[in-house]
């Protein structure tokens, strides 16, 4: 099921409910055709931890009317939540601060991955 019409709407309404929460630097990376991990990494920041959980309950919510179940989440215990993690089977959403992003650096890691561009999310 890699890189099919259905994971590339989720990628879509994750971009969107991140985009409606003002988000910054919302990167999609498809990722299907060099991992078997998941067809797309989302990621983008927030400039502070209530930002954060703003952007991970948009996700959320968008996510869950749209169908799609949230399996697994991480970070959001975390008092000062500079990182979340929801995985959404075929999409995973990365939500860091700046710092935490700079640091992790997925799009380098993820390097041999195509970046999406904004109107192929729209």
């Amino acid at each position: 099921m890699k890189n099919n019409k259905d994971s590339l709407e989720a990628a879509k309404i994750a971009y969107a409910a991140l985009d409606d929460k003002l988000a910054i630097d919302i990167r999609v990376l498809d990722i299907g055709k060099i991992s078997t991990l998941a067809d797309y990494f989302v990621i983008a920041s927030g400039s502070n931890p209530n930002q954060l959980k703003a952007m991970a309950d948009s996700v959320d919510e968008n996510m869950y009317k749209a169908g799609y179940i949230l399996k697994h989440t991480e970070g959001m215990q975390s008092h000062n939540r500079s990182w979340v993690l929801m995985d959404f089977g075929d999409v995973v959403v990365h939500l860091f601060n700046k710092e935490d992003r700079e640091f992790y650096d997925l799009e380098r890691i993820w390097g041999d991955a195509r970046v999406l561009s904004d109107e192929e999310l729209k």
